[in-house]
């Protein structure tokens, strides 16, 4: 099996955040090679970002779909592309790339509709291609111990979920006189460019997808308040879930919530015991089976077998962000390997958010909104 990919970006330029995040994690492996781009609709910093990265002219590309085409033809086209644009475009751009036989890696949330989303599931399907979708908790190694710990039983059946994700970034917007737009991002507080939800789209995303990532349990139906404060779309939301297994969980998401700088914690009670992590605290994860004393177990420790691989350093030397981006791209780099050597897809080809994750997370989304306009009323899924 050959063990070099290369890809190309579609955003991502260089004053942007999340792209400079996307290259370093997949730079932690050294099997993906960025060799084409059209990182800015702004042609000047869309050209010194390709000179930055050593990429040739030819690859640079002034639009989208003139790369999607130009890519899809060549001899020596990109396996994958990186789609890390505002939301907006995701759709649109997955869609082009996806008709070209180009595997997917794409942010969050996957785009805008529920249709939109599964039509992208089916082409992907259709074409058999990877596509992936960038939760970057779910490459923690913590998470990943907990899930396998809920497999094995440990904690019994899952009874009940108590997760919350609460930031400050947009505290000043709840000051109508306040004027500072100097903070990035601030492209999400409009509709255009990010759909129905703000905060629920951005953040409540990850903590669904978390706790289907450790518990796998589905949500059936929710019910849902949101705030705007005098805004366009929601700043503060609470939903009350209920499972595929009858249980319930209470989620929290805030970007109003002072104090609080990036506070994703998920706590899983089950029939036997329960499990406790914090995203800011990512080495450790509190454990209490059923009538004993809660231990905190420590990643890369030799009393965790589960997930072992997926240490990168030993423990004591704190793994964080940059290193759960990484662990999802190097399972998707795997998966598109696997792939293309005409392998089943297996171990760490299967373990990254797919465009099911996608798919539930703009389902969630249309939920918790709809639950909130019609009075709090439950919301099938």
């Amino acid at each position: 099996m050959s063990n070099r990919v290369t890809y190309g970006m579609v955003g991502g330029h260089l004053n942007a955040f999340i792209g400079d995040v996307h290259r370093k994690a997949i730079n932690f492996d050294t099997r993906a090679r960025l060799v084409a781009g059209c990182f800015s609709t702004n042609e000047d910093l869309n050209v010194q970002t390709a000179e930055a990265y050593c990429i040739d002219e030819s690859r640079t590309y002034g639009d989208y779909l003139e790369m999607a085409k130009a890519e899809g033809s060549r001899e020596d086209g990109i396996d994958f592309v990186v789609i890390c644009t505002p939301n907006h475009l995701h759709y649109k751009v997955a869609k082009a790339f996806l008709e070209e036989g180009i595997h997917i890696a794409c942010e969050k949330p996957l785009c805008f509709e529920v249709a939109e989303a599964e039509e992208l599931k089916k082409i992907a399907e259709e074409k058999s291609l990877i596509f992936g979708v960038t939760y970057t908790y779910t490459g923690y190694v913590m998470p990943k111990v907990m899930r396998q710990m809920v497999k094995d039983g440990k904690i019994g059946e899952v009874v009940s979920v108590n997760a919350e994700y609460p930031q400050e970034w947009l505290i000043d917007e709840l000051d109508a006189n306040a004027s500072d737009t100097s903070k990035f991002s601030t492209w999400r507080m409009d509709p255009a460019y990010t759909g129905i939800a703000n905060c629920v789209g951005d953040i409540g995303t990850h903590i669904e997808n978390m706790v289907n990532y450790v518990t796998g349990l589905n949500i059936k139906r929710l019910v849902a308040t949101t705030n705007t404060f005098g805004q366009a779309l929601d700043l503060n939301a609470n939903i009350i879930v209920e499972y595929d297994n009858g249980a319930n969980g209470a989620y929290w998401c805030s970007q109003v919530a002072a104090g609080n700088l990036n506070g994703l914690k998920v706590r899983i009670y089950g029939s036997e015991g329960a499990l406790e992590w914090e995203q800011q605290k990512p080495e450790d994860v509190r454990y209490t089976p059923k009538g004993q004393a809660t231990q905190v177990l420590s990643r890369g420790c030799g009393y965790i077998t589960e997930a072992a691989d997926a240490n990168r350093i030993p423990s004591g030397h704190p793994e964080g962000y940059f290193v759960a981006f990484a662990n999802v791209y190097r399972s998707i780099i795997t998966a598109i390997l696997q792939k293309k050597a005409g392998e089943p897809l297996s171990g760490e080809g299967l373990d990254f958010p797919t465009v099911d994750a996608g798919l539930a997370g703009v389902k969630f989304v249309h939920g918790v909104v709809s639950s909130a306009a019609n009075g709090s009323t439950w919301v099938e899924l």
